[in-house]
């Protein structure tokens, strides 16, 4: 069991529910999330609405989420108009990655540090990093040091360290393919085997589902089968035994209802995670009312669908597990 100080305890519990289940809202999407308000408003982007809209899911939403994620650049006047009770965590790394090499490198923002964000009242560093666990030895080493050098931070300033990690093949260019949904759960549970030992100081995973749902038997539509229910199920349970951290699932892009509907395959498979980090699952529809008509037909939609979304999602997240079951406190 991963032992952790009695301030970084404080965060983790600012950071959960009373019952130790982290309810994230995620809004630190930066490049993608401009690319979708400008075309929702038919017109360049600027750097204006991509904060207002921000500031608009956060007062909207975040008096039903435990805690909210958002980035340094564009979301901390967003973080001002967060609900009281609603924990903070801070992305450290710039959007996207270094497409001047291969293999995905990751970068940290310029302007930031872990004490700054601690300063600026975070109760966490995220830190995304793609990875593609049968990549090169040299490309991977890399990401490893990079790991470390964020968790040594993340723990000298008395701070919970989320990561997350996305994943990939390097030899395949469609991560919503066929032929990567055949490989996904093999890359995911590599990836958190990898990052679940104690060198990264990692207190919390942030993963995502180790299948892609839009080739599970049910949820496939005109997709050919890849994973029928209960395969999916037992790929959960083999995810759930990888790791003795706690692990919160992302939404990567599904709906809500794809989301919700894998939580509780989840449940139903005996997984031991312990909540989630959802983004454009909650409030992506949202986008087009806001950027095409009005904040305020945005923040209708949020109000109305957007609080319908995490409160389904909320009530899906009774088969969590607690966060305390698998961190102890240092005496």
């Amino acid at each position: 069991m991963k032992t952790i100080s009695a301030a970084v305890a404080k965060h983790m519990a600012n950071l959960s529910t009373t019952d130790g289940i982290i309810s994230a809202l995620a809004i630190d999407q930066r490049g993608s999330l401009k690319k979708m308000l400008a075309e929702a408003a038919n017109k360049p982007a600027d750097e204006t609405t991509i904060v207002d809209f921000k500031k608009a899911v956060s007062s909207e939403l975040t008096p039903y989420a435990s805690s909210i994620l958002t980035d340094p650049e564009y979301g901390l006047p967003a973080t001002k108009v967060r609900d009281k009770n609603c924990g903070l965590l801070l992305s450290y790394e710039k959007t996207g990655y270094d497409t001047t090499e291969p293999g995905r490198m990751p970068d940290l923002i310029a302007n930031q540090s872990g004490l700054r964000i601690k300063n600026e009242g975070g109760d966490a560093i995220k830190f995304l990093v793609y990875y593609d666990p049968d990549e090169g030895q040299e490309i991977n080493d890399k990401k490893h040091a990079f790991v470390e050098r964020v968790g040594a931070e993340a723990k000298a300033n008395e701070l919970p360290f989320f990561l997350e990690v996305l994943t990939y093949d390097a030899n395949i260019a469609d991560a919503k393919s066929e032929e990567f949904a055949k490989v996904k759960a093999d890359k995911v549970l590599k990836t958190m085997k990898e990052f679940s030992k104690p060198e990264y100081d990692v207190t919390v995973l942030k993963v995502e589902i180790p299948f892609n749902i839009k080739f599970v038997e049910g949820f496939n539509g005109d997709n050919n089968v890849v994973h029928t229910q209960e395969e999916a199920k037992d790929l959960l349970k083999k995810q759930s035994e990888i790791t003795d951290l706690p692990y919160i699932f992302l939404s990567a892009g599904v709906t809500s209802e794809e989301f919700i509907a894998e939580i509780k395959m989840a449940e139903e498979a005996g997984a031991d995670f312990n909540g989630v980090l959802c983004g454009r699952a909650t409030w992506k529809p949202a986008i087009k009312p806001f950027a095409a008509e009005s904040e305020t037909a945005g923040r209708k939609w949020l109000a109305t669908h957007g609080k319908e979304n995490i409160e389904n999602l909320n009530e899906a997240l009774k088969g969590a597990k607690s966060w305390r079951d698998k961190l102890e406190v240092a005496e």
